[in-house]
This record gives structure tokens, sequence and C-alpha cells, in this order.
């Protein structure tokens, strides 16, 4: 299984603030919002991860984020010249996928909720061919629907639907298998001049080859593509941390307790920005005495590191 973000596109929705520079590198709260994601991936178990993003930003979150090594991943980069859709992901992915499945996540989109790691492990584990992730939401008309049987089998997917049939948005996290390469190959453009992923998931549904994982009370799901939802994504971020003590998304943090730095890496890491709160929260981290006891006891945390 191999991973990809999607960190293209204009920004225009929150303009002026985009005007020079991506808005996956824009801050939600106290990280850039790319951590999000690639701790979403991370979290998954994949270690092969491709950021996909505009020329003019690709050499921005390469001087961010490097080839990955700091982290014990690796990490790949590619052009979306322009905004074309979600699919074309795929497409420009050929070459790095290969034979692999993949998880592809978007960039503004932020998971967090208990026993999420385990949820996602296992929906990689046991995918088979396609697999979207459904939370319910007030307003189902404001997003893609999907509708699903007693099995968890997806009926109908449905965007933006006057009458929804269902009360689950389609997140942007999805797992394909290899043929999603070829499928998205033959997609053609909608109405808006754009390759949709709800096209995809229906060449999918209509092979009987989709299935849903339902992310249901107690997680967070939030597209932060809005100035609205940038400050409400920072506001929960901000709340949760200050309260519960530990960072959503912290890389490094992840990087270690999954095994993939060592101690002395994480010390170095934080050592490099002492003078702000990150840095001496990795710190704290790396000199904790019974690292192993401190992490059972708040039960392995799903946006820290382990599954359950």
């Amino acid at each position: 299984m191999k991973g990809i973000i999607l960190a293209g596109g204009s920004g225009t929705r929150l303009s002026p603030s985009t005007d020079s520079i991506n808005k996956h590198l824009l801050a939600v709260f106290d990280k850039p919002m790319i951590y999000y994601p690639l701790s979403v991936l991370m979290l998954g178990g994949i270690k092969e991860i491709m950021i996909i993003s505009t020329p003019e930003d690709k050499p921005r979150f390469e001087e961010l984020l490097g080839d990955g090594s700091a982290l014990g991943i690796s990490l790949q980069y590619g052009e979306q010249v322009k905004p074309n859709g979600i699919p074309e992901a795929l497409t420009l992915s050929e070459q790095f996928l290969g034979r692999d499945a993949v998880t592809l996540i978007l960039a503004d989109n932020i998971f967090y909720g208990q026993g999420f790691t385990t949820l996602l492990r296992n929906a990689i584990k046991n995918h088979r061919h396609a697999t979207v992730f459904g939370y319910r939401v007030k307003d189902a008309s404001r997003f893609g629907v999907v509708e699903f049987d007693h099995n968890q089998k997806v009926i109908s997917l449905q965007e933006k639907p006057e009458d929804p049939r269902s009360d689950f948005a389609v997140t942007g996290l999805y797992i394909y298998d290899n043929k999603s390469v070829q499928l998205a190959k033959k997609l053609k453009p909608s109405a808006r001049g754009e390759l949709e992923i709800t096209d995809l998931n229906k060449e999918y549904l209509k092979r009987g080859q989709l299935d849903v994982e339902l992310l249901g009370r107690g997680f967070a799901w939030m597209d932060a593509g809005t100035h609205e939802s940038l400050f409400e994504a920072s506001e929960f971020v901000k709340i949760t941390q200050q309260r519960q003590g530990f960072k959503l998304a912290c890389l490094e943090e992840i990087a270690y307790y999954l095994g993939y730095i060592s101690r002395e890496t994480l010390y170095e890491k934080g050592k490099s920005m002492e003078k702000n709160d990150y840095g001496q929260y990795l710190l704290e981290i790396a000199n904790r005495k019974h690292t192993q006891q401190y992490w059972d006891s708040i039960d392995r945390n799903p946006m820290l590191g382990l599954v359950d």
C-alpha cells in the first residue's frame, strides 16, 4: 500500500491568504495543514507517499518535508499543472504506484477520533477494491452523499442532492486497488471541466466493488478549505491540545512511537526548535524516562501513533 496526498489547486476560496502561498502550507493552529493528512497516512502504516502539488509550490513542500528520511518514511513529489480534478492524482502517480494499491487523501482534510488508527488500518488491511469513508453531517445536501445497506455495501452516491438518501457525507479519504489508475484514465471531465472523484467511485459501484467505512460518534472530520473552516479547525486543534496535553498530527512524535526514528533524532529535532512550544513538546517526549508506561496510560491515542 502506498499513499498520495493531493495538495494542488488554486486555493481561491482562501484568497487573499493564498495569493502567494499554497493553502496546504497555511497553519492550522501550530503546524502546517499538510501535517494533518500526512499524519493520517503515517498512522495507517504507509511509508511510501507521494505529495502532488502545483509546479510553483512543489519546491516549498520539498523544502518543508524533504525526502521524508527525517521521519523514517519516503516522500516523492509530483506536479498537477492545472486543477483537473482529484482522479488525476492517480494517473499522475502511475509510475510511483507501480502495482500497489493506494490510499488517497486530500490535503485540506483533518481527521480526529479515538480508535481512528485501528479503523484506518483495518480498512487498509481488509479492503478489496475501493473504500470510501462516510461521516454523518447535519446538512447532507451540501456534500457528496453515500447510501449503504446493513453490510456497509454502497447502494448509491449522490453529489449535493436536494433530497439526500442518507445523512453520511463522503470524506476526502479513499482506498483503491491498482485498477483505479486505468479507471481514472477513462473518466471524462464534468460540466465544470474537471475529473470527478464521484465518477470514479460510481465506476466501482457499478461493479459492486465499493465499500464504506463509517466514522461514528466521537470522530471529527474537517475540511479546512474556507476561512471559516480553517479558523474552526485551528480552534479545535488548540482546545484539544491544551486540554489533553498532547499535540495532534505531530509527525516526529508519530515517527518516534512507530519506531521510525530514534530518541536521539527526536531530541535533536526538538532542540532545533526549543524556543517554541512545538520544540519543547518534542524535548519533553525525548526526555521522558518511562515512555512505554506513558504511552499505555493514554491508551495509544490514535492521533499519536500505534494501533490499539
